[in-house]
């Protein structure tokens, strides 16, 4: 690679969303054993299912991003241009592809492969927590989309009752379907863990235990809730996305580390739901915060600041 070349893929790299917040030295490993590829059109770069070898940073061209229903059905998901990335989220979870690659318009690509990236995070620590952000802030920004599209579809449809009542029916069926099929699916009526099973601690205890540092406290509220009001060095693991940052923060923790969850509404138990995954993941010492957020403030313990409106 010449001293042009390198320059060339530090720009590239530099420029892309994911990339672009990453401290020079890091851009300097990443840069030196990125590789380049040229792929022709009509070309499929990987298919749902595939293990995550590689990520991909898009310096021309076009792909698009799509899944397979049941029927064979493609879907389109996206459509990438210059300056966007793809497959790093199989790179992140540890999964395989959650969707298919094609190659619209001849593509000159970047490539870094799963080895060189895993060692890269090793080396540069910090790296971690920029990659999560990335990742979570691509996650809320879909989130809030698919509301403006439910919403915006909702407005012009105009059914009638009855027609609503119809498709409401046939999409739930449908749902069921898709869950039976799909391993991955998401329960309909997911069972809560017993509570009973899950020690409960006193805010008093739980505030002695962390000035100690014996323990890791852990909100498991969403995160808009998270930056509205938390535990003063909380640890936000929304429940939606929590393989993804398990992987990142939370993998090469002590098992025997005590963890003190809190966050839960009405009708969602964030906290339990979050503590029987950490005890799936080898955790012994899982405890949830009696009376949550709440009765920690009430007790006049401290609290990040809450975000102003």
């Amino acid at each position: 690679m010449t001293l042009s070349d390198r320059e060339d893929i530090l720009n590239i790299l530099a420029r892309s969303a994911v990339f672009r917040d990453l401290p020079k030295d890091t851009l300097d490993a990443a840069t030196s054993v990125v590789r380049t590829l040229v792929v022709p059109p009509r070309t499929i770069i990987f298919r749902e299912g595939d293990p995550g070898d590689s990520l991909y940073i898009i310096n021309k061209g076009k792909v698009r991003i799509f899944r397979k229903d049941s029927s064979g059905m493609e879907i389109d998901l996206a459509t990438l241009g210059p300056g966007n990335t793809f497959g790093e989220m199989a790179l992140l979870s540890g999964e395989t592809r959650s969707a298919s690659v094609e190659v619209l318009e001849e593509a000159h690509l970047m490539v870094l492969a799963k080895n060189d990236f895993d060692r890269i995070l090793r080396d540069f620590p910090d790296t971690a927590k920029i990659f999560f952000r990335e990742m979570r802030r691509r996650l809320l920004t879909d989130e809030k989309r698919l509301e403006v599209e439910a919403v915006e579809a909702y407005r012009a449809s105009r059914v009638s009752w009855f027609d609503f009542v119809v498709v409401v029916g046939v999409s739930m069926l449908l749902a069921m379907i898709f869950n039976y099929s799909n391993p991955n699916g998401i329960p309909l009526f997911p069972q809560l863990p017993e509570r009973g099973r899950i020690p409960v601690i006193s805010s008093e205890v739980a505030l002695e235990e962390v000035q100690h540092d014996d323990a890791l406290v852990v909100d498991a509220m969403p995160d808009n809730f998270y930056k509205k009001g938390h535990i003063r060095g909380a640890v936000n693991m929304p429940l939606g996305i929590f393989d993804i940052v398990y992987t990142m923060t939370f993998a090469d923790e002590n098992k025997e580390r005590k963890i003190i969850v809190y966050g839960g509404t009405i009708s969602k138990h964030y906290d339990m739901e979050l503590a029987d995954k950490l005890l799936m993941r080898g955790f012994k010492n899982v405890s949830i915060l009696e009376g949550g957020l709440e009765a920690w403030e009430k007790k006049g313990y401290p609290v990040e600041e809450k975000a102003k409106s």
